[in-house]
């Protein structure tokens, strides 16, 4: 059973102490995709590393570099180019001299759908990350796990002295990830989620919300998840719903019209990973005009 805890209510501009090595301050950009804002994450004690950035706010940027100014930063980390995680990160490399690291962000042209935060087409690290790579520092070492699904240059990281993992937008307590095309592909997105099951992880932190404790059998829950939503595409299919519009507007009655677009770009998603599956089929362009039939 996938239960979400919404139980986070940020200070804006307060540095929170969350473990012994990590620190946490949220910027002040709340949305239905956001939650209560981007948290960008301080890990280290006196020469430390920044996970996401965050938005470009200038009480955000400002707050950070105030608190960096008695600290050593050797790294800015991003999880993924999405506009509330990476467009603070070059404003931060100008204050304190910091080098940003991400995954290739490959081609950025035509790739958003406004079903979401949109792509931060300026971003461009200064180094490209790959899965498995090994960031140190002073008394803290970071694992790069490749996470694609939400975007394809989602990246989470592990550190190793408080097993504890920075997870973006890919596993979030306080809703499911949006998994949105031409980008985002839930074949991917199940398989990111597979391979943090083995992990050892204790705790996972979010960008967006709360942490996440003893979090196994929570990404379990996501993959049943998601596994039920396509049970429900194929019966909204059988039932005649068999476009996107129609199926979002069976399965999604008890969300607001104005999620609607994030909802069918995710029933897009699924639809492309059942066809592969050999599950539909569609006649037509695969989108929302398509009519698609079970196989």
């Amino acid at each position: 059973m996938l239960e979400f805890n919404k139980n986070f209510s940020p200070e804006y501009g307060e540095i929170t102490q969350v473990s012994p090595l990590i620190r946490r301050l949220v910027a002040p950009n709340p949305s239905p995709f956001t939650f209560h804002g981007t948290g960008t994450y301080i890990v280290g004690i006196e020469k430390v590393v920044i996970i996401d950035p965050g938005p470009a706010i200038a009480s955000h940027i400002h707050g950070l570099e105030k608190f960096l100014e008695t600290l050593e930063i050797s790294h800015i980390l991003v999880t993924h180019n999405h506009v509330d995680h990476s467009p603070a990160a070059h404003p931060l490399k100008l204050a304190t001299g910091a080098e940003i690291y991400a995954f290739d962000t490959g081609d950025q042209a035509d790739v958003d759908n406004h079903a979401e935060e949109g792509r931060d087409q300026n971003f461009a690290p200064d180094h490209i990350l790959h899965d498995g790579d090994v960031i140190e520092g002073d008394g803290w070492t970071l694992d790069v796990v490749h996470t694609p699904g939400h975007l394809s240059n989602h990246l989470c990281f592990g550190l190793r002295e408080e097993r504890a993992l920075f997870t973006g937008d890919h596993v979030m307590g306080w809703s499911t990830s949006v998994v949105s095309q031409p980008d985002g592909d839930m074949k991917d997105y199940l398989a990111s989620l597979e391979k943090l099951l083995d992990r050892d992880d204790k705790t996972y932190y979010p960008t967006h919300g709360a942490p996440i404790e003893n979090p196994k059998p929570f990404v379990k829950a996501l993959i049943a998840h998601r596994h039920d939503r396509e049970r429900q595409i194929l019966e909204a299919i059988k039932a005649g719903n068999t476009n996107i519009p129609q199926m979002v507007t069976a399965i999604y009655s008890d969300i607001p019209t104005y999620l609607h677009p994030a909802a069918a770009s995710s029933v897009l998603s699924h639809l492309i990973h059942m066809a592969d599956n050999g599950q539909v089929t569609c006649e037509g362009s695969m989108d929302k005009d398509g009519v698609f039939t079970v196989f």
